[in-house]
C-alpha cells in the first residue's frame, strides 16, 4: 500500500469482517491488537493510525487522545461509548460512531431466555443436580404465559423483546420517558412506580445516564409485586445490587438475572465478586448480552462502515459527538475539504474567502453545528494551490483540515 493509506489499528477482537467494511471504500491498511492492551504499548500504537476501533474495555482519555496527534475517528464496536471522552475527542475534531442497534436481537433473546429459566426456577435446580441433588419438583415453577411483564425502556431492545413475549403469551406493560408506538398488545404504563406494583417480571433497558442511575432503588425495589423477577441487561449502574441482594435472600424476588454490574473484570484474569453471588434462583452472566456470532457480525460491519464512510466521504451521521453530516460520494475531479471547527460567526466566510483567492470554485458545501462545535465540508473544483490544506488548517476557529481527493 502507498506511504498515505489511512491506517487503522483494530483492539479486543473485533470481528474479522470489520477489515472488508472498513475497506470497502479505499485502501486501509488494518492493524489489529488482540485484546485491550497495556497503556504504553497502546500509546505507542495508536501514534500512526488515522481510526481507532475499540470495544468496551479500552479507555479513551484526552491524554490518549493528545498521543494520537494524527488519528481522525474512534469507532466503538459495540453499544455503549462511556469508555471514551466524547468532549474531549470533540475538541480535538474526532467523530466517535457506535453501532448501537445492531445486537438488539441478542440482548432480547437472552432476556427472554432468562425470563422463562428463571420462573421454571432452573438455576437453583442447576445448582443443586451439580452438587449431586434431585429438586424434580414443580413447587415455585410456573409457565411465563399469561404472566405480567414489565419493559422500563422501549426502545430497540425493548421493542423487540416486547414481540417475543407476547409470542410466549405474556401480557406486555412498558414505562419510557417518551412517548413509543406500543407492539401489538402492548401497554404504555404512566409511571414507573405504577409497573413495578403491577407486573410479575420487570426488565431493564435503559442507557446509563445520570438520570437512570440508580433507577432501581431500595425503595424501588420494595415497591415491586411480591414474588416478582428483575433483570437488568443493559447497564450496571441501575440498580442497587446490595438492595437486590437483600430482596432475594428475604423472598421479597422470586429471582434475578443480571449480566451487567456496578464493577466487572478488566480481563478473565481477574476475579468477579458481587453480593448478588450465592443468592438463590439468580443467573449471573458476565457481561454477554450482545456477544453472540451474529450480533459481533453486524456490529463489526455496523461501525467499520461508519469509519469508512467518514474517511472516505467525511461523513458523520450517527457519531456520537458531532454534527451530523451526510455529503455523499465525491464527485469525480473535486476535492473535498473537512473542516471540524469552533462555532462562531465568520468561519464559512473565512474558508470561502480562502477558496476564492486559490482561484477555487466552489462545488457543493454541507455545514452544521452543535453546541461548541461546527462541520463545514467543501467540495471544490481546480488545482488545489501549493499548500491549501495547511492554509485551511490555519484559519482562525479551524480545530483541524483533511482534504479527500476524488
Amino acid at each position: 500500500m502507498k506511504a498515505d493509506t489511512p491506517r487503522a489499528l483494530l483492539l479486543e477482537n473485533v470481528h474479522p469482517d470489520a477489515d472488508g467494511a472498513l475497506q470497502a471504500l479505499g485502501p486501509i491498511a488494518v492493524n489489529r491488537l488482540a485484546g485491550s492492551p497495556e497503556r504504553a504499548l497502546l500509546e505507542r500504537e495508536i501514534k500512526s493510525a488515522d481510526v481507532l476501533g475499540i470495544r468496551s474495555r479500552t479507555q479513551v482519555d484526552a491524554g490518549l487522545l493528545d498521543a494520537a496527534n494524527q488519528l481522525q475517528a474512534v469507532g466503538c464496536f459495540c453499544i455503549g461509548t462511556n469508555q471514551v471522552d466524547l468532549t474531549a475527542a470533540a475538541q480535538r475534531g474526532v467523530p466517535v460512531f457506535n453501532a448501537p442497534f445492531a445486537n438488539t436481537r441478542s440482548v432480547a433473546e437472552l432476556t427472554m431466555a432468562s425470563i422463562v429459566m428463571l420462573m421454571r426456577r432452573i438455576p437453583e435446580k442447576m445448582f443443586s443436580i451439580a452438587d449431586g441433588g434431585w429438586l424434580k419438583t414443580a413447587d415455585g415453577a410456573n409457565e411465563v404465559r399469561k404472566k405480567k411483564l414489565g419493559i422500563v425502556g422501549y426502545g430497540n431492545i425493548g421493542a423487540q423483546l416486547s414481540v417475543l413475549a407476547s409470542a410466549f403469551g405474556m401480557h406486555v406493560h412498558f414505562f419510557d420517558i417518551e412517548p413509543k408506538l406500543a407492539h401489538g398488545n402492548a401497554r404504555a404504563m404512566d409511571s414507573l412506580e405504577a409497573l413495578l406494583a403491577e407486573c410479575d417480571v420487570v426488565t431493564l433497558h435503559v442507557p446509563s445516564t445520570p438520570r437512570t442511575k440508580n433507577l432501581i432503588t431500595r425503595k424501588r425495589i420494595a415497591a415491586m409485586k411480591p414474588g416478582a423477577y428483575l433483570i437488568n441487561q443493559a447497564r450496571g449502574d441501575l440498580v442497587d445490587v446490595d438492595a437486590l441482594a437483600d430482596a432475594l435472600r428475604s423472598g421479597h424476588l422470586a429471582g434475578a438475572a443480571v449480566d451487567v454490574f456496578p464493577v466487572e473484570p478488566k480481563s478473565k484474569d481477574e476475579a468477579f465478586s458481587s453480593p448478588l453471588q450465592g443468592c438463590p434462583n439468580v443467573i449471573l452472566t458476565p457481561h454477554i448480552g450482545g456477544s453472540t456470532a451474529e450480533a459481533q457480525q453486524a456490529i463489526g460491519l455496523d461501525a467499520a462502515t461508519k469509519l469508512a464512510k467518514y474517511l472516505f466521504e467525511g461523513a458523520t451521521s450517527f457519531a456520537v459527538n458531532f454534527p451530523q453530516v451526510e455529503p455523499g460520494p465525491i464527485e469525480a475531479g473535486q476535492a473535498r475539504i473537512v473542516v471540524p471547527h469552533e462555532n462562531r460567526p465568520g468561519f464559512l466566510k473565512r474558508l470561502n474567502d480562502l477558496a476564492d483567492r486559490g482561484g477555487l470554485n466552489v462545488a457543493a458545501q454541507y455545514l452544521k453545528t452543535e453546541g461548541d462545535l461546527g462541520y463545514a465540508v467543501t467540495d471544490l473544483e481546480g488545482p488545489l494551490p501549493d499548500g491549501f490544506i495547511e492554509h485551511v488548517g490555519a484559519l482562525d476557529g479551524a480545530i483541524r483540515a483533511r482534504l479527500i481527493a476524488g
